[in-house]
């Protein structure tokens, strides 16, 4: 078994982590005081992007991505997690799900998004169906050639600065003998197009200046262009092209882990309480070893999850496992952090604090730590008939 990276995969890491440091790092006290990216910032971070050759590095070469394996994409992803969500989003990661374009949609969505000239986000959450997606209310109905589109989706990241959106809609409804079941069509959807507005969501204590919006459609007619995929076919779109979602998540809170892990670190060699360093003592030092081994053991799961999908692997349980113990590790970690730092550590003169409140949303977005057991389970318990 070989677990060392290559050259290259060092590069790459090397490379990210310290664009993270330089040009994410000094603004995310600004951003977390505002809640808001400068629209220049944002550009700059975007431009430079472009200029390293990262931006839509998770696509393939072909249409004009970097061409990363899973694993890679994993490593530039746990370095991105070392920063503000709001600053890297700029770092550009297109929807894979856009690899589903059709000739005509490519020209329009999919390579103009590659190339940095458009942004996309992805919506999917409605208020009343989170987890359970067959419940979404938002639904396009036939009208001549067209789709008309009534509804309303919420907690959408990102599309405050995205010029068009992927969104699941349902469009219809088949008897079955559990009951009633949406079909589910993916729609891509510009901005600006009539009867489609978004507007501001809720202020969230998690990822400050990384916005969540509300989408709203009132009778948004939409023709069959927009469809992405088949009609009726969001779940097999889904399916096929949304699990990357859950190793970003699992692999940018390792990222986020380490950073925390190295303030605390740092903290308890120089941190000195009854004339010595409070890391002498076991009730820090014993924390010290639970938090790296935690760390260490949510980065191998994670890599070796995106390795299974490289060699064609199932590895829809390994996902869903990186993605509930890479979660709920932060919020240990961060939590464990702030406990080392003590009442400063809940002052914003550290970011402690901060990734202590970016921490909790990570065990909900993307599919809640629930779900992921309900997946795992489910995996392990059918085979057997239960």
């Amino acid at each position: 078994m070989q677990f060392g990276l290559t050259d290259e995969q060092e590069m790459i890491v090397s490379t990210v982590r310290s664009f993270v440091e330089n040009e994410i790092y000094p603004h995310e006290a600004e951003v977390e005081r505002t809640g808001e990216v400068p629209a220049k910032l944002a550009e700059k971070i975007k431009q430079k992007t472009l200029d390293l050759g990262f931006y839509a590095c998770n696509f393939p070469e072909e249409v004009g991505g970097a061409g990363l394996s899973h694993l890679e994409f994993a490593l530039v992803e746990r370095e991105l997690g070392r920063g503000s969500m709001a600053l890297t989003h700029f770092f550009g990661r297109p929807q894979n799900i856009l690899m589903a374009c059709n000739e005509e949609q490519r020209e329009r969505y999919l390579l103009p998004a590659v190339r940095g000239e458009r942004m996309d986000a992805l919506a999917m959450t409605e208020p009343g169906a989170g987890s359970d997606v067959r419940g979404m209310k938002c639904t396009a109905k036939r009208d001549g050639g067209d789709w008309v589109v009534n509804g309303t989706k919420h907690f959408i990241s990102g599309a405050d600065h995205a010029d068009f959106i992927i969104v699941f809609i349902a469009t219809g409804e088949d008897d079955t003998p559990k009951g009633p079941k949406k079909r589910i069509t993916t729609f891509l959807v510009d901005r600006g197009t009539p009867g489609f507005t978004i507007r501001d969501g809720y202020k969230s204590v998690s990822h400050r200046g990384y916005k969540n919006m509300i989408l709203e459609f009132d009778d948004c007619r939409l023709p069959d262009a927009q469809v992405l995929g088949e009609v009726d076919g969001g779940f097999e779109v889904m399916n096929e092209w949304l699990y990357a979602t859950r190793i970003t998540v699992a692999t940018m809170a390792v990222g986020r882990a380490r950073r925390c892990f190295d303030l605390a670190l740092n903290y308890s060699a120089e941190r000195k309480q009854f004339g010595q360093p409070i890391g002498k003592n076991q009730g820090v030092s014993f924390q010290i070893a639970d938090m790296i081994t935690e760390i260490d053991a949510a980065d191998w799961l994670t890599l070796a999850s995106a390795w299974r999908l490289d060699q064609g692997l199932p590895a829809n349980r390994e996902i869903a496992s990186a993605k509930l113990y890479a979660s709920e590790m932060l919020a240990r970690v961060t939590d464990t952090t702030l406990q080392i730092y003590g009442g400063m550590g809940l002052m914003d003169d550290f970011p402690i604090e901060r990734f202590w409140r970016d921490a909790r949303v990570e065990r909900i977005w993307d599919g809640t730590s629930e779900i992921q057991r309900h997946i795992i389970s489910r995996d392990l318990l059918r085979p057997l008939g239960a």
